[in-house]
């Protein structure tokens, strides 16, 4: 997701096509051409520009419905159903070659749905595969330490740094309640899905979210190509 505003001047986006699989998009006010999963401008006047990221969530309904009750929800217009993408459409987006050749060495098949994290300019893959079971993870990349998290439907997923007040938190799994998620061992604070520590000597404080990616290992390896895999 990213903030459609360049300079302070607002832009209006519309999907014009596809590149290396991946969709790009053209701006009404300039004609420049922007690649979604990096949001830089490949064509046009802007051609070079990147786009600030919003910091956004790929979570299940449920789990959002339970953080945001009163949240509103975009539904489905009828009047457009023909639009619309039809319901198999991964599973036919899946027969499809992919854009990088397949390697008997690459340890990921093209299709493996990964979790891609960035920070400064080092990148890592974590394979969804090993996080529904391995959640929640701590790691360190680029000198930042973090934890990834899993809520209860093993879907819905989080990134947070996990450095409070200068000290490195060690994060596990509080699988005795079903309020948190997160209970670290310095101070047995219990944390929920969304960074929030709610029982403890830290109640109260705030995790800081890092922005992370669902996507598919050929896609994320094409525009991250010394990307590490966990």
């Amino acid at each position: 997701m990213w903030e459609a505003r360049v300079d302070g001047r607002p832009l209006h986006f519309r999907l014009s096509g596809i590149n290396d699989q991946n969709f790009f998009m053209r701006d009404r006010e300039t004609g420049t051409w922007w690649q979604q999963v990096t949001g830089r401008g490949m064509l046009g006047p802007l051609a070079g520009r990147t786009l600030d990221l919003v910091v956004h969530d790929e979570i299940s309904f449920a789990t959002w419905k339970r953080e945001q009750p009163d949240g509103r929800v975009l539904k489905p217009d009828p009047r457009a159903a023909h639009r619309y993408a039809p319901a198999n459409w991964e599973q036919r987006v899946a027969k499809l070659p992919t854009v990088t050749p397949i390697d008997a060495a690459d340890p990921l098949a093209p299709r493996d749905l990964v979790l891609g994290l960035t920070i400064g300019t080092a990148s890592r893959a974590y394979p969804m595969s090993k996080l529904t079971v391995a959640a929640p993870l701590s790691d360190t990349l680029a000198g930042t330490a973090f934890v990834i998290v899993l809520d209860h439907d093993r879907q819905s997923i989080r990134v947070f740094d996990r450095t409070l007040d200068g000290r490195v938190l060690e994060m596990e799994s509080a699988r005795d309640t079903s309020r948190s998620v997160l209970i670290d061992r310095e101070t047995g604070s219990r944390w929920e899905f969304d960074g929030r520590a709610v029982l403890g000597p830290l109640a109260g404080r705030q995790l800081k979210k890092i922005p992370a990616i669902k996507d598919f290992w050929f896609d994320w390896k094409k525009y991250h190509p010394g990307t590490a895999i966990f």
